[in-house]
């Protein structure tokens, strides 16, 4: 196989660009993803790639739940902050308006849209990264305004 054609193919799909939001106990946390799929209608069912090293997923398995906060195209500041590394955990929404949701995971107060997920399933043994399958609980979309992607951004994640 051609290994940068398989990157270069990778890459050409299409992606957002959200903020994760996590909770475990009191302590919240939130990240920058863009491996977000639905999977089902009935249940509503989504899937998120995360990787399987990652302080967020430990967060995931304790307590179960995450938040998906939708960004407009010009928000890519807003996507940028959450991109920090582990080390700032707890800190990087102190200064970002944000409420808890149903479930407990932080709602951000500009998101153009959210969803609440209870966690049903966290699968793929294979890879680097989690795939864990949440169940739509709670959702809002208090602006009409178009998603941030991936593309919007100029930056690559995947191959």
């Amino acid at each position: 196989m051609d290994l940068q054609a398989k990157k270069t193919a990778l890459r050409k799909i299409p992606h957002g660009v959200y903020v994760v939001g996590v909770k475990q106990g009191t302590q919240l946390n939130a990240f920058t993803a863009t491996w977000l799929t639905q999977v089902s209608f009935t249940p509503p069912l989504v899937a998120l790639g995360i990787k399987k090293d990652s302080h967020s997923l430990e967060m995931i398995r304790s307590d179960r739940v995450f938040s998906v906060n939708l960004l407009g195209k010009s928000q890519k500041p807003l996507a940028e902050h959450f991109v920090k590394p582990a080390s700032v955990v707890g800190e990087k929404l102190k200064d970002v308006p944000h409420r808890p949701g149903k479930t407990g995971a932080p709602v951000l107060e500009e998101a153009i849209a959210y969803f609440e997920c209870e966690v049903r399933e966290i699968a793929n043994e294979h890879g680097d990264h989690a795939v864990v399958i949440g169940e739509v609980v709670e959702a809002g979309a208090p602006k009409d305004e178009p998603a941030l992607t991936l593309m919007d951004t100029g930056w690559h994640y995947g191959g």
